[in-house]
Order: structure tokens, then sequence, then C-alpha cells
């Protein structure tokens, strides 16, 4: 196996391990909340402190986004993962002692963090230490991750209690932990601080010494030399220069796809699922001891997800998430009218058939529904505002997955499993439209050429752009590429 590619999965199993904590998380609530509606429990919740303890998890994924982004930048990519995980963990504990509502909230608070950062900044670790030829693949492999962690948590509450699924969520975040310490400095933070030879050493040791290699280091090495030196601002004119940022087109566009890709996100069912997937399933299948509906449903999505990285590799990113989605509104569509037309008596109630056309959405809205509106955060923002960027990325998915784990008990109350559903729908549908409009094919493109493409509107004609980088080049540390550095 290449050494290169050996280090590139290394760095990727740590995230991906997070990424099944964090699934883990997500699931968690199929086994909490039913547990606090039980007279015999020793620590019990009404409806209205449930749903709380629901969307507490993403309320806090705002401060976990704003953390992050400030470590990223300051401390490098790695201490900031390392500090990202820490709340998580110490959650975990605290959920393990909890004696009332209050600590389950803190506890889900602190877990929270822990989540939102760590989606946010995995991503962008994935885009910064992968090849383009691979980076697709292990972005992918995240969603994949997350569901494995659902359904693992899924079938835990089967056979434990929730003090103990919470003693073994710990096990992941251990491990994570001790393989995020032997990682290397990301190679673009490094030459955003203008430390081009570390850049250049870390980024062979990721990459390999080969052609593509030296253009895309060069590339890099390229905008940040024309970037002045970052210097230590006051509060304040910070604040000044992330508000300018709005004024400068390869901001705005990432940021507006962004807005319709974590609609699409949250809309999909990605994080509604995972929190009340017995009381969806009970629903739809009419059978209230649905472990083995979920159990099966969980592992088709995973598998779903696993397969959709293998996919990404072979098939355009547009092409998949467009033809794929299209499909999707489709299936959730007939749904959705099958139990609309079964509860009215107007058809027979066949349970089967909603089931399996449930089974067939989550499985074909994770080849790409699901997976790449994450993947395009490690993706669309340049290097210079990846920090601000992925913050405001961060609160766009909070704010959307707040919305709708706070408005799904409310909705399944009122219009049942198939309004619910049919709401995201259309609004899914929408978000579809106009991702078709504004998202570029980012397959086997550097993060540089996309850097381009949000400054010009078009990707870099190779052929002619180059000749012009070389006529203006500003004395490229050609990192001479000396021997010094090859060595």
């Amino acid at each position: 196996m290449d050494r290169s590619f050996f280090k590139q999965t290394w760095i990727v199993a740590g995230v991906l391990l997070t990424m099944l904590e964090v699934g883990m998380f997500l699931g968690f609530t199929t086994s909490l909340l039913p547990a606090l509606t039980d007279p015999a429990s020793p620590v019990r919740a009404s409806l209205e402190q449930s749903s709380w303890i629901a969307a507490s998890f993403s309320l806090a994924w705002i401060p976990g986004f704003l953390s992050s982004s400030y470590y990223m930048d300051r401390f490098g990519r790695k201490a900031a993962f390392i500090l990202d995980v820490i709340p998580g963990a110490l959650g975990l504990v605290l959920m393990y002692f909890s004696t009332n509502v209050f600590c389950l909230l803190a506890a889900r608070v602190l877990e929270g963090i822990t989540a939102g950062s760590t989606s946010i900044l995995g991503a962008i670790i994935i885009g910064e230490y992968t090849s383009p030829a691979n980076r697709g693949m292990f972005l992918n492999l995240k969603t994949a991750a997350l569901y494995l962690g659902s359904m693992i948590v899924h079938l835990l509450g089967y056979y434990f209690h929730w003090r103990t699924i919470a003693v073994m969520t710990l096990i992941p975040a251990v491990v994570a932990f001790g393989m995020i310490c032997t990682w290397p400095e990301s190679p673009s933070w490094l030459a955003s601080k203008k430390r081009f030879d570390d850049s250049a050493r870390v980024f062979y040791s990721l990459r390999g010494k080969n052609e593509l290699a030296n253009i895309e280091l060069k590339d890099l090495i390229r905008t940040q030399k024309e970037r002045p030196k970052s210097m230590e601002l006051t509060f304040l004119y910070r604040s000044l220069l992330f508000f300018r940022k709005f004024s400068r087109r390869d901001f705005v566009m990432p940021v507006i796809n962004y807005l319709f890709a974590a609609i699409l996100l949250e809309t999909t069912g990605r994080h509604i699922f995972p929190a009340y997937a017995v009381q969806i399933i009970s629903e739809v299948s009419g059978d209230h001891d649905s472990f083995y509906y979920t159990l099966a449903l969980d592992i088709l999505v995973t598998v779903s997800a696993t397969f959709s990285s293998i996919l990404i590799r072979l098939v355009k990113r547009r092409t998949l998430l467009f033809l794929t989605g299209s499909v999707a509104v489709l299936v959730l569509m007939s749904a959705c009218c099958d139990l609309f037309l079964a509860s009215n008596g107007i058809i027979p109630n066949i349970p089967w058939i909603p089931m399996s056309l449930f089974a067939v959405y989550f499985a074909i809205v994770n080849f790409a529904c699901a997976p790449i509106p994450l993947a395009l955060i490690g993706e669309i923002f340049p290097l210079e505002h990846r920090a601000a960027g992925t913050t405001i990325a961060g609160i766009l998915i909070a704010l959307t997955s707040i919305a709708t784990l706070k408005m799904t008990p409310l909705l399944m109350a009122t219009v049942k499993v198939y309004g619910t559903f049919f709401i995201l729908d259309i609004i899914m549908a929408i978000s579809l439209v106009f991702l078709y409009f504004l998202l570029p094919e980012t397959k086997d493109r550097t993060l540089q050429e996309i850097e381009y493409f949000y400054n010009h509107g078009r990707f870099r004609d190779v052929t002619q752009d180059d000749k012009e980088a070389e006529s203006t080049m500003i004395q490229l540390p050609r990192i001479e590429i000396t021997k010094e550095v090859l060595a």
C-alpha cells in the first residue's frame, strides 16, 4: 500500500471514529426519552422537557462552531480537534451520573458542542489532508460513520440501560483522542501562517512526490504568498473584517450555496430519524415493538451511505446529487400519499407498502442528499475564509436542525408522520432547484481550483491561466521546491 494513502487513511480514521461517537449522540434519545417517561425511572421528564433535551443537543452546536472556528485558525487543525472532542467525553461522564433533568440538559449541551465542532472541522481536515481523488470518498464516509454510530446505539438501547450506553460511547472517543495526538499539522494551515517549508514537508508526506502534488503545492503556496501576513488585531477590528467578508464574492457565493445545502441536509430527515426513529416507525408500521424495523432501516441507511462513498469516486457530484434527489422526492411523496389515504380509509392499510417506500427513500437519499452537503464544508470555502465560512455553515446547520428537532414532535402529534414528511419533502425539492443553479462540480478539483471558481465564476483554464500565473509569480518559494524540502 502507498505510504501516503496509508497516512491519509490514518488521519481520516480518527475523524470517522469521532463521527461514530457523534452518531451515537444523535441516536441516544431513542433510548433516553422513552425511559424518562417511565413511572419507575428515578429521572423523569415531561414532553416539553424531553423536546428540549433533544433540541438542546443541536442548540449547543453554535458555541461548538464558534469555538472550533477560533481554535482551528489560532492553534491549527490538530490542536482544535483535540480540544473539540473533550466536551463530548465530559458530557458522557455527566450523563452517567445525572440525577435530574438539568444534568441531562447540561450533558446533552456538552455532547452537542463536540458534535457540532467536530462535524465541521472533520470535513475541513479531510479536505486539507487528503488528495482530490480520495477526498470525496473520505468525506462521504463521515456520513456512513455517523449512521453506523446511530445504528449501534439503537441496538445497544434494546439490551442496555442508557447509563451503560453512555459509558460504552466513551470507547470510540478515547481511541480517537489517541489517534489525533499522532497527526501532523495541516499543510494548508501551515501555508496560511507563511510556514512554507513545514507545509511542503507535511504535504509531500501525505500526498507523495509526483507532478500533480507539485502543481497543487505550488498553487497553494502562490495564493498564500500573495496574501498579507496576518497581524494581531483587536476584537473590534476582527469583527469589522468579518462583516467586510460579506462584500467578497468568494465568501458570499459559498455561503449562499451552503444555505440551501443546510436546508437540504435537514429536510432529508438526517437528524430527525436517529432522534425519533422508534416513534416514526411505530406509526408507519403500526407495530409498537418496532425494534427490528428500526434496526433493519439503520442497516440499510448505513450500507447505502457506505456504498455512496464508493459511488462518488465514479460519478460526478452534481449528477449523483440531482438524480438521486429527484427520485427521493418522488418516493417520499408516494409514501406520504399512501399513509394519508390509508389513514382516511380511502385505500386499505397495508403497512409493508409505506415501510418499503420509506426504506427505499432513506437508501436513495443517503447516496447524495445527506452526505454531499456535509462534504461541501470541506471543499467550497477558500482558505482565507475557511474559519469564518465554516462558522456560518455550522450555524446554518444548527438553526435548521434545532427547528426540525423541536418541531417534529409537534408536527407528528398534529399532522402525523405523513404530514411531517410531506412538508419536509416540499422544502427538499425547493432546495434542490436552487442548488441546481448555484452548485459547481467539485469532483477531482483541488481546493485551489474551487477557490478560483468562486472568485471568477468559472474554473481555471489551465492552458491559459497557468501561463499568466507563471509570468506574474511572486518568487514562489519554489520551495524552490529545493533539494532540502524534497529530501
